[in-house]
């Protein structure tokens, strides 16, 4: 696994860059500023870039813009949003671009390096991952036409742990039940949300974005 770390502070650079290593990750660079970090995407070719939404020089929105030019220019490289705040619209923005291979973490969540590493596996394979507080708060709230509406809650709670980049398998441990069960509320999910099967779109991901754009 390779990849690029984008952080305008030093320090979560540079310990962030320590932690992976130390999980056989390697760190092809840690750079500052959306410039250099385009610059080292196109150098490097990494797996996945880390980005921290607010960089230089306005520190508003600079780090979402980068990955989307990332998506764009080199849809290969998947991209992990890291933030202070929860915000799904800043995923937002990435999955209606882009089918897969994005992430949005709080930074606090980063302290655990294994759900980290974890989090960049499923990102370099295609797969969505959403901190799971912002998938909390999206489930808990409620639209007039809330394409969720018509989901048991049990297949709102295999929802949410599938937003939060869960297998089949971590599913079945975590709410005690067996994978063809599992299995079988996804696939009610597909059915509900009326998401048909197709070689140009993965499922999972368009119904981990029907759960941010019920909001």
């Amino acid at each position: 696994m390779r990849v690029v770390i984008a952080d305008d502070e030093a320090l979560l650079r540079e310990g962030l860059s320590r932690l992976l290593a130390e999980l056989g990750v390697e760190v092809v660079a840690a750079v500052g500023d959306p410039e250099a970090l385009l610059r080292r995407v196109a150098l490097d070719a990494p797996d996945v870039a880390i980005v921290d939404i607010k960089m230089p020089p306005t520190r508003t929105d600079e780090g979402i813009a980068a990955a989307l030019t990332i998506g764009r220019r080199y849809p290969a490289v998947g991209v992990l949003l890291l933030s202070h705040y929860q915000d799904s619209r800043y995923a937002m923005r990435l999955l209606d671009e882009r089918p897969g291979g994005v992430g949005y973490l709080l930074k606090e969540r980063v302290s655990d390096v294994r759900v980290l590493v974890d989090a960049l596996d499923r990102i370099a394979e295609g797969e969505c991952v959403l901190d799971p507080s912002i998938v909390s708060r999206l489930l808990g709230r409620r639209r007039r036409a809330d394409p969720l509406a018509q989901l048991t809650e049990r297949e709102r709670e295999v929802l949410a742990l599938m937003a939060e980049g869960r297998s089949n398998q971590n599913i079945a441990g975590t709410l005690r039940l067996s994978p063809k069960t599992v299995e079988r509320h996804i696939g009610n999910i597909f059915a509900k949300l009326d998401l048909a099967e197709s070689d140009d779109h993965h499922r999972r991901v368009l119904a981990v974005l029907t759960l941010l754009r019920s909001t």
